[in-house]
């Protein structure tokens, strides 16, 4: 006779609820922003009382977080931090395509958190800053290889790559039917012609 676990089925209906919260409160942040979304609207949406979604979530800006968590884990699952810049670049497109979603809610929360005293101010400006750190030390990487050349300043060049990437993001939900990939490979392409070291002959 088949043992039964009670507790392990609890757990698993219990995760399964936080998990359709969590998408509910993407779907209603990129369509309302924070502001305009209450934790109330988010519980009735997901089919689970107030009581049920506080269980989970201790407050809006905790489940903020969350939802944070989920593009930050997206993005570490699918980067190469240590790879080649330019194959990086070329491949942000994947990202857009793989995961819509993330990308609007990022999108909608980063407007909605410029100012210093909104919620998730300081943790998307430390997001912001560590994005450049990691371009940085890619370029650096590619100097020392022979890739690029030595006469730029690397943080200059990533703030220009990384902002090229915000407003493609942008650019992309305002408009979805842009030859996204070719787009980025051009991109990259010209990014290295640009970067290259001076020809020897």
């Amino acid at each position: 006779m088949p043992e039964t676990r009670p507790y392990e089925s609890l757990r698993a209906k219990g995760e399964d609820r936080k998990q359709r919260i969590l998408a509910v409160a993407q779907r209603l942040l990129t369509r309302n922003g924070w502001r305009n979304t209450t934790l109330a609207q988010i519980a009735g949406e997901a089919g689970v009382s107030p009581a049920g979604l506080l269980h989970h979530f201790e407050s809006k800006e905790q489940l903020l977080h969350a939802v944070l968590d989920i593009r930050d884990a997206d993005d570490d699952s699918h980067a190469d931090r240590a790879g080649d810049l330019i194959t990086e670049i070329a491949a942000v497109a994947d990202r857009f395509y793989r995961s819509p979603e993330l990308v609007g809610t990022y999108t909608v929360l980063l407007a909605e958190n410029l100012d210093p005293d909104a919620p998730l101010h300081d943790r998307l400006s430390a997001r912001y800053r560590g994005a450049i750190e990691i371009i940085t030390e890619l370029i650096r990487r590619g100097q020392q290889a022979g890739q690029f050349r030595m006469d730029m300043d690397v943080t200059v060049k990533a703030v220009q790559i990384l902002a090229f990437i915000t407003g493609m993001e942008t650019t992309w939900l305002i408009n979805p039917s842009i030859p996204l990939t070719e787009v980025f490979k051009e991109y990259s392409e010209s990014l290295a012609r640009d970067m290259a070291p001076p020809s020897s002959g």
